[in-house]
């Protein structure tokens, strides 16, 4: 099959969406599948087909859209910063698929709702479209808005609306829409009101060879005598729920002293984060790694890990610590209960619970044979269900599916 992945997304870029093109283009192609990857250039400069070479600059593409998107036709996306940025990468990404060409594609497979969206309006009608929704964006935006009133998106405004409706939008314009778990599909359709056959269920895989690969190449950064550690890996945004973390660090500092947390990567908040370290007298326990390649070696050479996100999918970094046999203390939102089992490969707390999981934490740092056991049962549940081979095995079957629909 000729097979076209494509993203409104930077790509490269650091983040499970990416992660997953990548696996799944190297993976479509080891089986004799011709794949192109689509996607904004990390400058955001131009569109482009990153394994082509070819792309289309903006700066070619800005001045007609701002003619026909203009103060009359279109004076709300004027006026909403926010709805003008997306809707004009949209019309960009739409533009930029009609000028490369889909006609000699089997199946196009976009990442996320804006692609799907600009896609379905310049394919040929008998290539079938694969919508895969990673996660909510209307729940991240809304998220974002509420902890940034001076932005001023108000529920109800224009702005506020756009996303539910492009995540409407994006499943109703797919043959099928991909999610990773059922918190997923359940918002589609009980939220913005999408037909359930409309929607399937398919978790991620792994690599799991070259994870345990990397964990054995070992790495330079050494844990400390005497102190447990636990690992944060994850983006310094918003929404991974950072200072919910490290006010949880300040209750454990409290009790114990036998611990270190490493936070590995980077993001808007990583001054911010350190700030707030300090403030909170951390600085003898919270180690800000930055982003950093050798993650798997890092899982190797921790105890517990810790994810205390305000949303999030079916993330990468739970897996991996799965499949390091670490024990995963998560906050409940999004796909996470769905990955972790409460009290058999780790413990759950409400979003935002600080309390909560510093008590769990206390818990396994006092008890090492309980939190072993959790660290075994995840490993060998990461290894079951996690599977690569399974996940690639359940998408050809669904390309074949949506391909039958359109003979």
């Amino acid at each position: 099959m000729r097979i076209l992945l494509a993203t409104m997304w930077l790509v490269p870029h650091v983040g499970g969406v990416w992660n997953f093109m990548q696996q799944l283009h190297d993976r479509l192609v080891m089986m004799g599948h011709q794949v192109d990857l689509l996607g904004n250039s990390p400058d955001y400069s131009s569109y482009y087909l990153v394994n082509q070479g070819r792309e289309l600059p903006k700066e070619l593409l800005l001045p007609m859209l701002r003619t026909k998107l203009n103060l009359v036709t279109a004076p709300i996306v004027n006026s909403e910063s926010y709805l003008k940025y997306y809707e004009f990468e949209r019309y960009s990404l739409e533009l930029a698929a009609a000028f490369f060409g889909l006609d000699h594609y089997d199946i196009i497979h976009t990442q996320d709702i804006f692609a799907a969206r600009a896609l379905y309006r310049v394919k040929p009608k008998h290539i079938p479209l694969i919508s895969q929704v990673h996660g909510s964006v209307a729940r991240e935006m809304h998220e974002h808005f509420r902890k940034r009133p001076e932005l001023q998106v108000a529920n109800g405004s224009p702005t506020w609306n756009y996303y539910p409706e492009m995540e409407f939008q994006s499943a109703m314009s797919s043959d099928l829409t991909v999610t990773a778990n059922q918190w997923s599909k359940n918002i589609l359709v009980k939220e913005y009101g999408v037909a359930s056959e409309r929607i399937q269920v398919l978790p991620y895989g792994i690599e799991t060879e070259a994870f345990y690969d990397k964990m054995a190449r070992g790495t330079l950064i050494q844990r400390p005598p005497g102190k447990k550690v636990f690992i944060f890996p994850a983006r310094l945004v918003p929404v991974k729920g950072i200072d919910v973390l490290l006010a949880a660090l300040a209750i454990v500092a409290r009790r114990r002293s036998d611990w270190v947390c490493w936070i590995v990567g980077d993001g808007e908040l990583m001054a911010s984060l350190q700030a707030l370290t300090q403030q909170l007298g951390l600085q003898e326990y919270v180690i800000f790694h930055g982003a950093r390649n050798d993650i798997p070696a890092l899982l190797g050479q921790s105890d517990i890990f810790v994810h205390t996100c305000v949303q999030d999918n079916q993330p990468y970094s739970v897996m991996e610590a799965q499949l390091a046999g670490l024990p995963c203390v998560v906050s409940n939102a999004g796909g996470l209960p769905e990955m972790v089992q409460e009290g058999v490969t780790g413990l759950i707390s409400q979003v935002g619970d600080a309390g909560a999981i510093a008590e769990q934490l206390i818990l396994l740092l006092a008890n090492d044979e309980y939190r072993q056991a959790l660290g075994r049962n995840g490993q060998a549940y990461a290894n079951e269900v996690w599977s690569m081979d399974r996940m690639m095995e359940q998408m050809i079957m669904t390309y074949h599916e949506v391909l039958a629909r359109k003979i």
